[in-house]
């Protein structure tokens, strides 16, 4: 069987690269075996702004400009709802992150996403003395939704195979390559963390960070907006919240843990003071750079092996963009961003 493309792994940066060559009449196979479970935990959130230093996120309106019409493409093709859109209130500890706040708005990168006035309306179930910073242009997409439903389009399809992708089995050739019984022109790796068992890209800095969730039921809470304080708690819907997350460097396990479940449950009697019940815990783990930035590129060596990776915890907002560039790259000879090209790394 002939294609052009084999994609290894189906979370947010393979299916992102699965539309561009569905877009562009190009034939592909998906290998998913269902060992990285990041997308399907995440919180799905875009936010242009890093709330941590009121800081711009990198290319963050090149990035919306892309993602935003790729999910609202996705809804109709899939006949589905993935994006929940909000506004997005940092919680003030002090005077100080009041006037930092001030100061940060007030700049031409970032006054299109931050209202410069401040917000101080009493939550009585929200611990907050200093008022609320409030983001716009924020949301959620449903990001177990959009994977489960297109892993069922492409089964409906015969272009998913839900089998481990064997390294060794791929035979090179000149202008093509082999795996079983495939011929392809390229093979794009897309495994988040499982990368580190692939003999091609393995030595490349990607550090696995592992991040837990708790889902909450807050009957009192009733607010509509995500909350980020020491953590996050996002509304779902139905007094539902999605709380996190944690960062864990240590442990590789994808199992959610009680030390992880401690901290957040700890962290959140500093944000709500309202009574609660968890009511599901989840952990997955994330691929993250050293220096915060997506690898993509080509092999050094073998040129016909792509990867697509290292979207860490904003995969929502770059996977669209990351594809659209691999894409460019492979297929039109339009060179790679070099802040992205895993080329810095070799």
């Amino acid at each position: 069987m002939k294609v052009d493309y084999i994609i290894v792994g189906l979370g947010l940066a393979g299916l992102a690269f699965a539309e561009e060559l569905m877009h562009s009449g190009k034939t592909f196979v998906v290998f998913e075996d269902y060992s990285q479970t990041s997308s399907l935990v995440a919180g799905g959130v875009y936010n242009p702004v890093i709330l941590k230093r009121f800081t711009p996120v990198w290319n963050a309106k090149e990035q919306l400009a892309i993602a935003l019409p790729f999910y609202i493409s996705l809804e109709k093709k899939l006949n589905t709802t993935l994006d929940y859109k909000f506004s997005t209130r940092k919680v003030f500890k002090s005077v100080e992150d009041q006037n930092n706040w001030f100061l940060a708005s007030d700049k031409p990168i970032l006054s299109d996403f931050m209202n410069p006035e401040i917000i101080s309306e009493k939550i009585d179930e929200i611990i907050g003395d200093f008022g609320y910073g409030e983001v716009y242009q924020t949301g959620r997409i449903d990001t177990h939704q959009l994977i489960s439903t297109y892993r069922d389009y492409l089964k409906e399809n015969h272009l998913i195979r839900n089998e481990k992708f064997e390294h060794s089995a791929v035979d090179f050739f000149e202008d093509r390559l082999h795996y079983k019984d495939l011929i392809s022109k390229r093979i794009v790796f897309c495994e988040g963390f499982g990368v580190k068992q692939n003999p091609y890209f393995k030595d490349l800095p990607l550090k696995e960070a592992k991040g837990e969730t708790l889902t909450i039921h807050a009957l009192n809470l009733n607010v509509t907006f995500l909350i980020k304080s020491t953590l996050f708690v996002l509304p779902l819907g139905e007094d539902i919240y999605k709380v996190g997350a944690t960062f864990n460097w240590n442990d590789k396990t994808s199992n959610p843990s009680q030390e992880g479940r401690k901290e957040l449950v700890d962290k959140l009697k500093k944000v709500i003071q309202t009574p609660y019940k968890i009511i599901d815990h989840s952990a997955g783990i994330r691929p993250t750079v050293k220096d915060r930035r997506p690898l993509v590129g080509i092999h050094s060596k073998h040129k016909q092996l792509a990867i697509l990776n290292g979207l860490g915890t904003r995969g929502v907002m770059m996977a669209p963009s990351m594809a659209k560039q691999l894409y460019g790259f492979l297929e039109e000879g339009i060179g790679l961003d070099p802040e992205i090209n895993c080329d810095r790394f070799m």
